[in-house]
């Protein structure tokens, strides 16, 4: 193993004077009787809304840029991961008649590209090119959809990050663009049976993330003219729809969080006729999540966590929806129900068991036919089509790069239709499942990825990563970039804490609202059993999150900073009393909770990172991201929570910084083109190698 320690003396003496100061402008409020001071609200604002901001991000990303570009090793760092960040990846095809549609990008390409084939094996034609419309590879494909004959392709499209998907329509043959383009984060709900028409929802207000509305175009009408079906009413209650393939039903859904939803369906032909758009309830009311999968003629398939955590597949009278419901898949005592696909005749169910993808498949009404056998221990998808027996399986393990297999449920056939070549040796990895135990005595699972010639001395450089939330599950996959760490030695170890999705909406329950603190908990178990087993040492151990994960990481820089040499908290939730303020935050009050509650307040306060920061303390070194384009999580959270741990640690700024990096030309990650994702993957993994004594030459 090639570690090296750094020590100040690898920086200039330029930066030993620490990081450009930040005013302190106390605002002081009250809520529910604590008083809370807030020294750095004029962090807040947009860039495009604050000079004073601006020019304070500027200082932050040039301090940053100066540690982290000037680190021993970082250009054999960065042409290693552009090796491997230019293997290329494939999508699984999306089927209609005799057309596969799919994704793929090769080399140095900035985004995807979207392919057809006339047949499976077919020669590859370019549809859409993304790179060809802006040479900064700032435009990225965010969804496509092809019309029922394959004829017509609906697809989105966004800049630079936004994620405000823009619709066009394609005449898939002449490969001319409609005129419709429709603006307002479009998200698809099903095309009408002949591609005529297609449900669709946006923004009414695209600076509302609350104003999601639903609606229905027809080709060649201006968008301006679609009807209006129906529109959220609450910020926290998000609305959802999609289509049936024969266009006769509707079915639509509120969102309540991650936990709670409510259903409900449109006879689509008595809305045209009349022009009422009726929603009849088919589940409303009830503390349980109901998940539509698929509608085969007038019955709705949908999964349900209604009195089986693990989730069960019910089946719904659309003609009749006050009829109780018909179970189809019963609840699994020790797997995860997470979803499932139509195949001529066939239920294809994918389960989570152990935080590793199974499926098995059953008839229509439910009888268990066998499982589908995958290549080992990983995560699985399957891309199904109603009507043929002919699927295609993707597949990633950590010591696995991601594969496409073509196969056939009644046949048995299966063969590989696309894995690309990896720069690496996946065979000399490790994978194990190991179990630590939390503070309350929940059993915890993780997964320890090294080098099979580890020699357990508790100074090896370790990189924990752990998210706890949202019903997420992680699951083992195979990152190339990883490489560079785990050939120079470095231990990665994936935590699935509660708040996850692996163990059922039990295990998400115990992780959210007034259980947060388990989450943490969990993530520190971890910790401590990577330390009490032997592999590394707090001197050498680091830890990893975004969004969530970065909120998870903002507390434990602040909870544990006795814990960790480093901390990187990326595009996070760090202010938990103002969050619900800012963006389309609304959605989350279901989860974490809402600080104008007096109750959920002390949740709140008990672990918001920006508030528990400690004046005097020794803090680990601590790399905070964020996008100014983000339209999910605020910039101002890492801006006010770098200007604040800045503020407060006693560490020494060269060897232990607080850094900030705020990406102009980027939001929360969606559609970052390549050269910019090789920057921030070198960012990352240039600190992590430093903090833990490792470094690439």
């Amino acid at each position: 193993m090639l570690t090296t320690l750094l020590t100040a003396g690898t920086l200039t003496a330029s930066l030993l004077a620490g990081p450009p100061p930040t005013r302190a402008e106390p605002v002081v409020e009250r809520m529910h009787g604590q008083e809370i001071v807030d020294d750095y609200r004029w962090l807040e604002p947009l860039e495009a809304e604050s000079e004073a901001v601006a020019a304070w991000t500027t200082e932050q990303n040039e301090y940053t840029r100066q540690i982290l570009d000037g680190l021993p090793g970082r250009p054999a760092l960065e042409a290693r991961l552009l090796d491997l960040m230019t293997i290329g990846s494939v999508g699984a095809p999306t089927m209609r008649l005799d057309r596969y549609f799919y994704t793929e990008r090769t080399g140095k390409q900035n985004q995807s590209v979207l392919y057809l084939r006339e047949g499976h094996d077919g020669t590859p034609q370019v549809l859409l090119d993304p790179n060809a419309l802006d040479e900064r590879g700032l435009y990225a494909l965010d969804w496509y959809v092809p019309s029922p004959n394959g004829r017509r392709l609906a697809f989105g499209l966004s800049h630079a990050g936004d994620e405000m998907t823009v619709c066009y329509v394609m005449e898939v043959d002449s490969r001319q663009w409609l005129a419709e383009e429709i603006p307002g984060k479009i998200e698809f709900a099903g095309w009408a049976p002949g591609g005529a028409a297609f449900l669709y929802g946006k923004l009414e207000d695209p600076s509302d993330a609350y104003s999601r509305s639903f609606r229905y175009h027809e080709i060649g009408r201006h968008h301006r003219q679609d009807p209006l079906l129906f529109m959220q009413a609450e910020p926290s209650r998000i609305p959802g729809a999609r289509m049936s393939r024969d266009g006769r039903w509707i079915v639509t859904e509120i969102f309540e969080g991650w936990s709670k939803q409510d259903v409900f369906v449109v006879d689509a032909e008595e809305w045209r006729r009349t022009g009422e758009f009726v929603q009849s309830p088919i589940a409303i009311g009830l503390d349980a999540r109901f998940n539509p999968q698929f509608i085969h003629g007038d019955t709705l398939y949908m999964l349900t966590t209604k009195d089986a955590p693990n989730g069960t597949l019910v089946a719904a009278d659309l003609v009749h929806p006050e009829r109780a419901w018909r179970v189809i898949i019963e609840e699994h005592p020790s797997a995860v129900l997470r979803g499932v696909s139509e195949s001529r005749g066939l239920i294809v169910a994918s389960y989570v068991q152990d935080a590793t993808s199974q499926f098995r498949t059953f008839d229509m009404d439910g009888k268990l036919l066998g499982p589908v056998e995958l290549p080992g221990l990983g995560t699985a998808s399957i891309t199904t089509h109603f009507d043929r027996t002919e699927a295609f399986l993707t597949y990633t393990s950590f010591n696995e790069p991601t594969s496409i297999y073509r196969i056939d449920f009644a046949t048995g056939e299966r063969d590989l239709w696309a894995r690309p070549e990896v720069p690496v040796d996946p065979s000399r990895l490790v994978v194990k499942q190991e179990w630590t135990t939390s503070a309350d005595g929940t059993r915890v699972p993780m997964f320890v990825v090294h080098d099979r010639n580890l020699v357990k001395d508790g100074r090896t450089p370790t990189l924990l990563y752990g998210y706890g939330g949202f019903n997420i599950s992680l699951t083992p996959s195979f990152r190339a970039t990883r490489f560079p760490w785990l050939e120079r030695g470095g231990i990665y170890v994936v935590v699935n804490l509660r708040g996850g999705g692996e163990y059922g909406e039990s295990w998400h329950q115990d992780g959210m609202l007034a259980n947060k603190q388990n989450v943490f908990d969990d993530l520190y178990a971890a910790a401590e059993h990577m330390i009490s087993e032997g592999y590394t040492s707090p001197e050498h151990l680091a830890v990893l999150g975004g969004s969530n994960g970065g909120l998870l990481t903002g507390v434990a820089a602040t909870q544990r900073p006795d814990l960790w040499s480093a901390v990187v908290s990326a595009v996070p939730l760090l202010d938990m009393l103002r969050y619900q303020h800012l963006l389309m935050a609304r959605f989350w009050v279901p989860e974490y909770g809402d600080p104008e509650n007096p109750e959920h307040f002390r949740w709140l306060r008990a672990y918001s990172p920006y508030h528990n920061i400690e004046p005097g303390r020794k803090y680990p070194a601590v790399f905070f991201t964020a996008g100014e384009n983000d339209n999910r999580v605020h910039p101002m959270h890492a801006r006010k929570m770098a200007a604040a741990m800045q503020a407060a640690t006693t560490s020494d700024a060269d060897e232990d910084p607080i850094l900030l990096w705020v990406d102009r030309e980027a939001g929360h990650g969606r559609g970052k083109p390549l050269h910019l994702q090789l920057r921030d993957i070198a960012d990352r993994w240039s600190f992590v190698m430093w903090q833990t004594g490792m470094y690439y030459e």
